[in-house]
């Protein structure tokens, strides 16, 4: 038997069923689910090739699987940027690494933000939902010692939902910590 990740198991036994309750779907395939995740870092243009290394390896060690280095497409002089110049770093995880990721995302690497209140509820209007990390130290693969410049990171979540309502409450089933919005009246319960 294969490997199942932990939060595939809770998707497949729980989240399915509740999607498939709450939303009314007709049949199996309309239920969201996740596609892929992308993680994305900008690297400066000034930076020697022992910082890109380094970045490389961080997000590599990050995600699971070794990066793609993105470079600029023309010369733009203002902002110092040569042409086939190294300005970021990608990597688009599917699959069990997808989930493992996702896992430690939620249950490890969201909760130990300083002062953390929730992610914002806000989807980007087509159900895929974007988070931005400013330090991508908050992952417990990445070593403090070794860093020598703080590095953020893009996270982008691609979904099969069709609106930003199902693609939420996607994420909420999973465990996506979103932030309480202002002004919102708080959930009763029936007795």
């Amino acid at each position: 038997m294969s490997y199942v990740p932990t939060l595939k198991k809770v998707y497949t036994e729980h989240v399915f069923t509740e999607l498939m309750k709450s939303r009314g779907y007709k049949n199996k395939h309309q239920v969201p689910k996740i596609l892929k995740v992308s993680l994305n870092t900008g690297i400066d243009a000034e930076a020697d090739k022992n910082q890109i290394a380094d970045i490389q390896r961080d997000l590599g060690s990050i995600a699971g699987q070794k990066p793609v280095l993105t470079k600029s497409r023309k010369a733009i002089s203002n902002f110092k940027l040569r042409e086939n110049q190294v300005v970021g770093c990608r990597v688009t995880l599917r699959g069990n690494a997808m989930w493992e990721f996702l896992y430690r995302l939620l249950a490890v690497a969201l909760p130990t933000i300083r002062d953390f209140r929730g992610v914002p509820p806000k989807l980007d209007g087509q159900g895929n939902y974007n988070l931005g990390v400013t330090d991508f130290s908050i992952f417990p693969e990445i070593t403090i010692e070794n860093v020598k410049k703080t590095m953020g990171l893009d996270i982008t979540i691609v979904t099969t939902a069709t609106t930003d309502e199902e693609g939420r409450e996607l994420l909420k089933l999973l465990g996506m910590p979103f932030r309480r919005v202002e002004g919102a009246k708080p959930a009763t319960v029936a007795a």
